[in-house]
């Protein structure tokens, strides 16, 4: 396995960086001017140098020749194979390697040379090596995820940090913790912490360990109770929003910012949460390999406690079977149900609220099982009416509170309203099962959604609420063998994200270098800002996306060609040569999105 695949697989590393920039985060040029100079000069013998690997990504090599005529002669270090580079012009120059003396520093802004090999290099060396997991880059801090606990996350931990800056001691969570701490104190102006990574690099852990330090460095019992409460909150929102991915057991398929309250003493008065982009298509459709959320599995194993909801083993259930990977290792569904409902009852919700609440689940499975066949034209909706007979029973929550004829008629029919009339139609069984999963998912939010808020109500303490420290746990850029329209809302978010970064750590330090009249290099940055032009713009994918779904007859094919159309001219915009998609490239790299049933995606957000 290469280096960069190792880092990003084994150890997949978190940011986590305050929205309110340190001075003098920019350290050394990202551009190996030095190289250029030995170029020049012709003196490139001996000097250390990373080459490209198919497999390693990156490999230590050393020049045993002078430059000439656009090929350079290398020794790679490991197997002492002599390799001929070609080097067409100086941008095709080897990365130079930093000195040894150099090799795992604590803050990547130390190197010499500050490029890709560099950083992975000087990560992998921490973490293998030292066994060291964080490291920092200016004022981000860069966590690799090592799937097990360390003791660095106690009381005397918490303490030694205390009253600390970022640079007094080693990397840390808590480092970082207490500098937006700090800043709340003494600038009296609310923080943000920012982590984002790809999945299963930590994330939800880091910002658990975040608000730990703020409720320790507190010092009231009041403090203590809220964060018992948002630790309590933990297991619920990961069984509602956590679902198991090729990547990750335990995939939080939403994001969350948390914001910490404090009354004018700066002590905790309370906390609150929002959530944004939760997966709702996970409901009704999982990948090879896949779960959908914890808890439908949890409610299945716990069947014999829910009496009245008609539940069975989890296979029986189409929402729960499509993935093939119904159980996870070292996970015991029903011991996470009743964690699950502990922590529910932790935070004031009663049994007749969690009964309600369970209800509305096994609903959603049962919807699931509806299957559409040709309606007799004379008793249109009978087949489906004789179903529901056979997988709603008289205790369910939809026969209870809802006409079975009006739900049944309204699952095969349409209703389109024009200025002067409204026309009712019959659907087809591909639009009858859309309006199925449509419904699922349109419930299954709704209770998520009040989740949520009974989350909220139970982190309001009632306290005065003077200023805020906030968490935001969102997942990073996203990209799959198959990208739809969850991808691409996950990548405009981060997109918006890497902007805001952009401007905190590059822009605006070089422009206060320029108006302090500070000597410095200029660095070259890749902004992303004609990336969101083309999602943004009045053009662009955003509104030719609203635009279609507005169209009666409005289909992904129609919305692909729109795009192809207006959006050519946008030099991000990237038709691929086969195939219904289409996309722009992330600040990663190319992503590319899978526009069928996109459009109807777009319907049910």
């Amino acid at each position: 396995m290469s280096i960069r695949s190792s880092i990003e697989a084994i150890t997949s590393p978190t940011c986590i960086a305050s929205v309110t920039p340190a001075a003098g985060v920019l350290g050394p040029s990202l551009i190996c001017s030095d190289a250029f100079i030995l170029l020049r000069s012709r003196q490139l013998c001996s000097v250390l140098v990373w080459v490209e690997h198919p497999d390693k990504v990156w490999e230590s090599a050393t020049v045993i020749a002078d430059y000439r005529s656009g090929v350079l002669i290398v020794k790679l270090d490991e197997s002492g194979v002599i390799r001929q580079l070609k080097v067409p012009d100086e941008q095709s120059l080897p990365p130079l390697r930093n000195p040894s003396l150099l090799i795992g520093q604590n803050d990547l802004t130390s190197l010499s040379y500050l490029h890709e090999p560099a950083v992975l290099h000087n990560l992998k060396v921490r973490f293998c090596e030292l066994n060291v997991i964080y490291t920092y880059c200016g004022i981000v801090l860069v966590a690799i995820n090592p799937y097990y606990d360390l003791p660095i996350y106690g009381d005397e931990t918490i303490m030694a940090y205390r009253g600390q800056s970022m640079g007094d001691l080693d990397p840390h969570i808590f480092a970082v913790s207490e500098e937006a701490y700090t800043k709340l104190e003494r600038e009296r102006r609310d923080q943000s912490i920012i982590v984002s990574g790809e999945s299963g690099a930590g994330k939800t852990v880091s910002a658990k360990y975040a608000m730990r330090y703020f409720a320790a460095v507190g010092g009231n019992a009041s403090e203590t109770q809220v964060e018992k409460k948002v630790l309590a909150s933990s297991p619920i929102m990961e069984a509602i929003g956590n679902a198991k991915t090729t990547r990750n057991d335990n995939s939080s398929r939403f994001g969350k910012y948390i914001e910490i309250h404090f009354d004018n003493s700066y002590r905790i008065s309370g906390a609150s949460m929002r959530t944004y982009l939760l997966e709702k298509s996970r409901v009704v459709y999982q990948s090879a390999g896949e779960r959908n959320y914890h808890v439908f599995y949890q409610i299945c194993a716990a069947r014999d406690f829910l009496p009245g909801l008609y539940l069975d083993h989890q296979d029986t259930f189409q929402y729960l079977n499509q993935g093939g990977s119904p159980n996870i290792d070292a996970v015991d569904d029903l011991k996470a149900f009743n964690e699950t409902k502990g922590a529910l009852t932790t935070l004031g919700v009663s049994d007749s609220e969690q009964m309600n609440m369970f209800l509305i689940l096994a609903t959603v499975l049962h919807i699931g099982n509806i299957e559409f066949h040709n309606c007799d034209p004379d008793t249109p909706g009978k087949d489906l009416e004789d179903e529901f007979g056979q997988i709603f029973k008289p205790h369910l929550l939809l026969t209870r509170h809802l006409a079975r004829v009006e739900l049944t008629r309204w699952l095969t029919h349409r209703r389109i309203a024009s200025a002067h009339e409204v026309i009712v139609s019959r659907m087809d069984r591909e639009r009858a099962a859309f309006a199925r999963d449509a419904l699922a998912k349109r419930i299954y939010s709704e209770l998520f959604m009040y989740i949520v808020k009974c989350v909220n109500r139970a982190l309001d303490t009632g306290g005065a609420k003077y200023h805020f420290i906030g968490v935001l746990d969102i997942y990073g850029f996203e990209t799959f063998e198959i990208n739809s329209f969850e991808q691409f809302c996950i990548n405009y978010a981060n997109e918006k994200l890497q902007q805001q970064f952009n401007s905190h750590v590059f822009k605006l330090e070089q422009d206060e270098y320029i108006k302090e009249e500070i000597s410095w290099t200029m660095i070259d940055f890749y902004d992303n800002q004609p990336c969101i032009d083309l999602i943004e713009d009045k053009l662009g994918i955003l509104a030719m996306l609203d635009e279609e779904c507005r169209v009666p007859q409005g289909s992904d094919h129609g919305f692909v060609r729109k795009l192809h159309e207006k959006c050519k001219s946008y030099p991000h915009f990237v038709k691929p040569r086969f195939g219904n998609a289409a996309g722009p490239p992330a600040s990663l790299g190319n992503f590319y999105y899978k526009m069928a049933k996109d459009l109807r995606n777009s319907k049910n957000e």
